[in-house]
């Protein structure tokens, strides 16, 4: 991927994610990490080489039923819609005639957490944390495939942080889909994850690959484990190399 002649921002990356895997790109800032899930989104294209999903051009299988679903750093809602309408949109936005919209979008905001009362209520009224809760109700409720996530958690304090990892963990292994995660945090990397892409600085290639072998469901007690600290560490030292 380049930004114009001459300002590359993505080198010869290659990678495969497997249905149903939860993978993360782990690198610096401005290594191209954000630039990366936009290709596999469709909102950008390459320069060069090609996105494939589940083994056909990526274009051609979103047109047939490949559903891919992409949540921001920013929970980006409408202020002026309240928690139901804003997980209501995709489907407005697919001019969808669906007679179970209503009972779909209540069961995303029930999955990700929310109380029924909540659905009322517009972002003004909502904590960071619920506003990042229903950014992923909105992601959730059209039953992607694919769910592309670009650091939804940065912003929080590291609690909350914590507590929306686990809930993640919890949903991915509640409804099956495929999960590509960027972030910058090396901890939350480890903690989500099946495997982590080290990505080294702009132009951003992939640098290592290294498998978490910890099992599922994960749970806070994983953190304070000497297993955690040295694979968190191991992954540090690769992130160092990366922007050296």
């Amino acid at each position: 991927m380049e930004y114009g002649p001459g300002v590359p921002v993505l080198r010869e990356v290659s990678f495969t994610v497997a249905a149903g895997e939860f993978v993360s790109l782990l690198g610096p800032s401005g290594c191209g990490k954000s630039t990366l899930l936009r290709l596999l989104a469709g909102l950008l294209p390459t320069s060069a080489g090609s996105v494939r999903l589940a083994g056909q051009p990526a274009e051609f299988a979103r047109r047939n039923g490949t559903r891919v679903a992409f949540v921001f750093q920013d929970p980006t809602l409408l202020p002026w819609r309240t928690v139901a309408e804003n997980v209501r949109l995709p489907f407005e936005l697919q001019r969808s005639q669906a007679p179970d919209i209503r009972d779909r979008v209540h069961a995303a905001i029930e999955l990700v957490g929310l109380a029924p009362g909540d659905r009322r209520k517009r972002p003004r009224q909502l904590s960071g944390g619920m506003r990042m809760r229903t950014s992923l109700a909105r992601a959730l409720v059209t039953e992607p495939n694919l769910l592309l996530l670009d650091e939804p958690f940065a912003a929080l304090d590291d609690v909350l942080r914590q507590l929306l990892n686990e809930e993640l963990v919890r949903l991915w292994q509640q409804s099956g889909w495929t999960g590509v995660f960027v972030t910058h945090n090396v901890a939350e990397a480890v903690f989500l994850s099946q495997r982590v892409l080290v990505m080294t600085a702009r132009p951003g290639t992939i640098l290592a690959e290294i498998d978490v072998p910890f099992p599922y469901p994960r749970t806070a007690a994983l953190r304070g484990t000497a297993e955690f600290a040295r694979l968190t560490a191991t992954l540090s030292q690769r992130l160092r190399e990366a922007v050296l």
